[in-house]
């Protein structure tokens, strides 16, 4: 599978390069678009997400499209698994929708492959208005000296958790100065005494980015060549924390975890009281409102004597493919998206905190109490924050398919720990050595 997803981004990358010397000039903003208003323009839309997000989005797009005649919208809603790979296939074939939701993780491997349109010219000619968008935010979407990305939410890590559970097994609630130690001692109680999952999701790279840089150091190497860390204890005390809380069956197994990602994030363990928490990000709790709006949000464990782990991210983009033949419309709808005051009264913060202060601002006057955990979070996580990392490298796809088959073969004794953390580091730094020639 690693081998088929590296061949299919060598693939995009052969073929943008041959495309280049016929579509140079749809690069500048005075020639990229042929429509007018007179003209009917379809624009092709894709992002991933719950069903919540699903039918909020189509609204939305109904709202725009009776705002604006001549739009109309063709949707293709998806989950996230497989979203990327999908996306990638597209780009091979010069098929990407006009209108891409983005991740943080996966913009750096569009932008380097030249899938995505660079949006500067239409910040510079005002058709995109970021004046009310903090510019240290907007430049995460700026990649090789083009604005790939408009982020449309704010984020941070989280973990979500289950008032109710934690009662039931006696706890008392999660505070931001508790450790890794304490987690873990919860965890295991809360198995004990109610049969529940203490958590769900540590097998993941966002949770073992968190992690790794709560040791000063990140998960990948700045210049994206190899990782980040140079001590595989990094990532054998992670392993033997998850194996410790595995055989006690406070987290899942890895066949459990396949059935309980299938189900949807409102139908998660958390959400139906089958789980002391999860870790997800802080939107989690607006997504999952519906199914529960009893579920509260607390910020990771420390490490002790660690440093800071969180970082605010944007919790999406919008990007547009470089091969869409209606950029400027596309630009339209998503300017209107971030400043809308109207339109972000549709998507009710599900995506994250709204970018743009101005809404921010209206906003906070009618939170749900889902909306205003999610708000008071954000002001709680900036302060166990440091700097965000650069977005994961060309190769990330392979690397966490990597971390993921470590962890599941240390969760079933099919390799020994200290041996998993040091094949990971070699074949995670063969698949990131690629990045040196590029």
């Amino acid at each position: 599978m690693r081998k088929k997803i590296v061949a299919l981004i060598l693939f995009v990358i052969l073929i943008q390069l041959s495309l280049t010397a016929c579509s140079n000039d749809r690069s500048k903003v005075q020639r990229l678009d042929k429509e007018n208003t007179d003209e009917k323009v379809t624009l092709r839309i894709t992002w991933w997400g719950s069903q919540t997000r699903h039918n909020d989005t189509r609204k939305l797009l109904d709202l725009y499209m009776k705002k604006n005649p001549h739009v109309i919208f063709e949707a293709a809603p998806s989950g996230w698994d497989g979203y990327f790979d999908k996306l990638l296939a597209q780009g091979a074939g010069n098929t990407m929708p006009d209108i891409i939701q983005m991740d943080y993780s996966y913009i750096s491997t569009f932008t380097t492959t030249g899938l995505l349109a660079d949006l500067q010219p239409y910040l510079d000619n005002g058709i995109l208005n970021m004046r009310n968008l903090d510019q240290r935010l907007l430049t995460t979407g700026k990649l090789e000296n083009q604005l790939t990305g408009i982020p449309i939410g704010l984020t941070s890590l989280a973990i979500t958790y289950n008032p109710k559970v934690f009662d039931q097994a006696g706890l008392e609630m999660p505070t931001p100065d508790w450790t890794w130690e304490d987690f873990k001692s919860n965890m295991l109680d809360i198995q004990a005494k109610t049969g529940f999952y203490g958590t769900v999701k540590l097998v993941d790279p966002h949770v073992f980015s968190y992690w790794v840089r709560q040791y000063g150091d990140s998960l990948f190497s700045e210049d994206g060549t190899k990782l980040g860390y140079e001590d595989d204890q990094i990532l054998v005390e992670y392993l033997v924390l998850l194996k410790e809380l595995q055989e006690k069956e406070a987290i899942p197994n890895p066949d459990e975890w396949a059935q309980i990602s299938s189900k949807g994030k409102e139908a998660e363990p958390v959400v139906v009281g089958e789980s002391g928490t999860t870790f997800d990000w802080s939107n989690f709790i607006v997504i999952a409102s519906e199914a529960n709006p009893t579920l509260k949000l607390m910020t990771p464990p420390n490490r002790a004597g660690g440093v800071d782990g969180l970082w605010i991210k944007p919790s999406m983009f919008f990007s547009i493919a470089k091969s869409s033949e209606h950029k400027e419309e596309a630009v339209k709808f998503i300017d209107w998206f971030i400043n809308s005051q109207e339109a972000n009264d549709v998507i009710n913060a599900e995506r994250g905190i709204p970018v743009s202060s101005e809404v921010r601002d209206a906003m906070s006057l009618q939170l749900s109490a889902q909306q205003k955990e999610m708000f008071d979070f954000n002001e709680v996580a900036l302060e166990y924050s440091t700097a965000i990392d650069p977005p994961e490298p060309f190769g990330v796809t392979e690397v966490n398919q990597l971390l993921t088959e470590t962890i599941n073969k240390v969760m079933y004794e099919q390799i020994d720990i200290h041996r998993a953390a040091a094949d990971f580091r070699i074949e995670a730094n063969r698949a990131l050595s690629r990045n040196k020639n590029n």
